[in-house]
């Protein structure tokens, strides 16, 4: 190959994808279609089943090639043709791997949804399509498809959906749309219902064109898809309608069109040798703005349109002539809208595994995580080096010398960090019992997200379901209030602390507590703007009977356990006046410490972090818990090691205050989350309205709070352990 279609290539394999469905190693889709020297020879070795090195190299350059010379003729990536299928399975190739230390070949059905296996159709079935939230990207605050001026859900038996915890706070609330779908029976323009737009409806629907919503729907699973292979792209979800400038319609002001009619494309596969019925491989839809023309209004799906179905109608296209405007009429008269569908059925030889593949298209290949932990690695191995130097060079020579000094004159030139070690464990100077509750909570907060990520890398819980996985996490962090109540505990009573009761009140109830208050808030405003995402007075008693009956009884029980437990033990006296600490040098000074300290813990969760962003703000799929749990390993032991070399050159400088800034040291990370937050949302968001950027910073809050306090939490319990074991290494008098 030449270096010109090198440099075409490398980009290429650096893109995002997913994974296939045969248990074969393939040449690039389907090889035998393009036949070449290199190609054949490869082929007929991958059948035989024995590729060496060299092999895999040139099969990688004959993909690669075949790729740019497909990409050149103008094929696109998006379609169902045999040639689209094959661009996606080289673009999702790294993606189709499963395995941890031997990656094998899966595809994205198994590897998105594990144990799930297709389902047939019988020919003339009813289907369903469900209607799921009508959502931006431009505003925070979703709603629901029949809170719009649609036409009313079908008077079809249908098994209503169960809604978890996590779905109801997520707003999710699945309902047939009206739509009427039977197997393999295709429909021309079928008109539904006849609805009459004015005043405030009419107003709230040009806010939704304007603020771009995205209706989205589902069958058979799939979400319904808009695909264009001019422009090689397909996007989740249809819009509400469009917005046309002056430019484009001759008029003084920008001017808004409804979709009020869509066509609908279900892709399917037949099989007899390998399954009865019918498997649905692909669910698009093409919007249309039309404005029909009425004879009446009473309509139903047999009424006669001549724009829709009468005799002699022409196809329903696009057409600047007939969009259907919102605006009322010359005398202020309301906007009539009909609402019609259409349905066609396409056979396709897209096998059932590779029908996620075109959701995928666009994706953070999986190269990125890795080079994220590669980055992550780096700043641990960094200071895991400065860790390995103060122990091993710095605190070994300083114990030697100080466990050789023989006589009192040595002992009383004695300097460093071991002339503190009558105070380093005094307890702290600012409320005892706040450092002890943040630290327990912050400790509940890593064990439950540590379970949470364990449940879905062992395939307990699947990502794609954020219902399932919102739930999970909230349960989990509920049974974990033991283990939050115990930390508490113990610490506090490190501390000598007598007001054991309040210190198991406050780990019951100060964190949860703020929460909830900031939730039930937001939830006031989400109510008042009619958003989907505002939950229930029910929902809001199960949360807070979660709280009050299961939470707070686990917190008892971990700081009875926690109290009753021996005193933790510590290598030396704490004198009863507490040493004059001297002016301490600029580095170790709070300020100073504070803001660099939470740099590195944020650094080395900054890259995957964008990843998460975009999955929870922009929509966008996130599945690699994998790549999550190592990055939370990671966090902890960069947490650790900060807290470590910061907590010694505050020894060395003589100031034992140690307490509440190893927790601020490492608590910092969660300032510049909040930070990375807003930059967040001036640079990758386009929120507009006031309510949409307050939920955002509100989550965003939330999370940064939980961020702070678990990194807070690990700097202390890791300086605690340091400084124990250092001690104990020196002889005191």
């Amino acid at each position: 190959m030449t270096t010109k279609m090198l440099k075409t290539i490398i980009p290429m394999l650096f893109l995002m994808m997913v994974c296939h469905g045969e248990t074969k190693p393939r040449v690039f889709g389907r090889m035998e279609k393009y036949p070449t020297r290199t190609g054949q020879k490869l082929v007929e070795t991958t059948k035989a089943g024995r590729l060496s090195r060299g092999d895999k190299k040139k099969l990688a350059k004959a993909e690669a090639a075949r790729y740019v010379e497909l990409r050149k003729k103008g094929i696109d990536e998006v379609s169902n043709t045999e040639e689209a299928a094959a661009l996606r399975n080289y673009r999702l190739r790294s993606k189709k791997r499963k395995g941890l230390l031997r990656k094998r070949e899966a595809s994205l059905a198994s590897v998105l949804f594990p144990g799930v296996s297709p389902q047939e159709y019988q020919m003339s079935e009813d289907m369903i399509i469900y209607a799921d939230l009508v959502e931006s990207r431009k505003t925070q605050v979703p709603f629901e498809f029949y809170d719009l001026p649609v036409c009313p859900p079908p008077n079809l038996k249908f098994k209503k959906i169960r809604k978890n915890l996590g779905a109801k706070l997520q707003g999710h609330d699945t309902k047939p749309a009206p739509f009427g779908i039977k197997v393999k029976q295709g429909k021309g323009c079928t008109p539904i219902c006849l609805v009459t737009l004015g005043g405030k409806k009419l107003r709230w629907m040009r806010k939704l064109v304007e603020r771009q919503y995205r209706v989205q729907l589902t069958l058979d699973q799939l979400p319904v898809l808009m695909r264009s292979k001019e422009l090689n792209y397909a996007v989740r979800g249809y819009p509400v309608g469009f917005r046309a400038p002056p430019s484009y319609t001759g008029l003084k002001s920008d001017e808004f069109y409804l979709y009020n009619h869509l066509r609908f494309t279900i892709t399917y596969r037949e099989d007899s040798s390998a399954f009865s019925g019918v498997r649905i491989t692909g669910f698009d839809v093409h919007p249309v703005s039309i404005e029909h023309q009425l004879d009446g209004s009473d309509i139903t799906p047999t009424s006669k349109i001549s724009t829709c179905n009468d005799v002699g109608a022409a196809d329903v296209v696009n057409n600047p002539n007939t969009y259907l405007a919102l605006r009322t009429g010359p005398s202020g008269e309301s906007v009539k809208v009909l609402y019609s569908y259409e349905v066609q059925w396409v056979a396709s030889e897209l096998p059932w595994a590779d029908r996620w593949d075109v959701y995928l298209i666009g994706s953070p290949d999986d190269d990125i995580h890795y080079f994220a932990i590669v980055n992550s690695l780096m700043i641990v191995l960094f200071l895991t080096g400065a860790i390995a130097t103060i122990m091993i060079r710095t605190l070994r020579k300083d114990i030697t010398g100080y466990n050789e000094m023989q006589t009192l004159e040595e002992a009383q030139e004695e300097t460093g960090w071991k002339l503190v070690h009558g105070d380093v464990f005094r307890r702290p100077e600012f409320s005892p019992m706040i450092l002890s509750v943040a630290v327990g909570t912050g400790s509940q907060i890593g064990t439950a997200f540590f379970l949470s990520m364990l449940c879905l890398i062992m395939k307990l819980l699947n990502p794609m379901k954020k219902g399932q996985t919102l739930t999970t996490i909230l349960v989990l962090y509920v049974l974990c209030g033991s283990v939050g109540g115990y930390v508490s505990a113990r610490l506090y009573k490190f501390y000598d602390g007598k007001a054991w009761k309040l210190n198991s009140i406050y780990s019951a109830t100060a964190f949860p507590g703020l929460l909830v208050c900031i939730f039930i808030i937001l939830n006031v405003f989400l109510s008042f703007a009619g958003a989907a995402t505002a939950v229930s007075f029910l929902t809001i008693l199960a949360l807070f009977a979660l709280w009050i009956c299961v939470s707070a009884p686990l917190v008892f029980i971990g700081s009875y356990f926690g109290l009753r437990a021996e005193k933790i033990e510590v290598p030396v006296k704490t004198n009863q006046i507490a040493r004059v600490i001297p002016d301490t040098p600029w580095h170790v000074q709070p300020l100073v410490t504070i803001t660099l300290g939470g740099i590195l813990p944020f650094g080395s969760v900054c890259i995957e972090l964008a990843f998460i962003m975009s999955a929870l703000w922009l929509h966008q799929i996130y599945y690699v818990m994998g790549f999550l749990l190592i990055v939370l390993l990671i966090l902890g032991a960069t947490c650790s090691e900060v807290a470590i070399v910061m907590c010694y050159l505050q020894l060395c400088s003589e100031d034992h205050r140690w307490w509440w800034k190893s927790f601020w040291n490492c608590a910092s990370a969660g300032g510049y989350l909040l930070l990375y937050a807003l930059w967040f949302l001036g640079s990758r968001l386009d929120l507009v309205g006031v309510l949409p950027v307050a939920v955002y910073l509100t989550y965003m809050s939330m999370i940064s709070l939980c961020f702070a306090l678990f990194c807070g939490s690990v700097g202390v319990l890791a300086t605690f352990w340091f400084n124990r074991t250092i001690y104990g290494a020196v002889k005191v008098d």
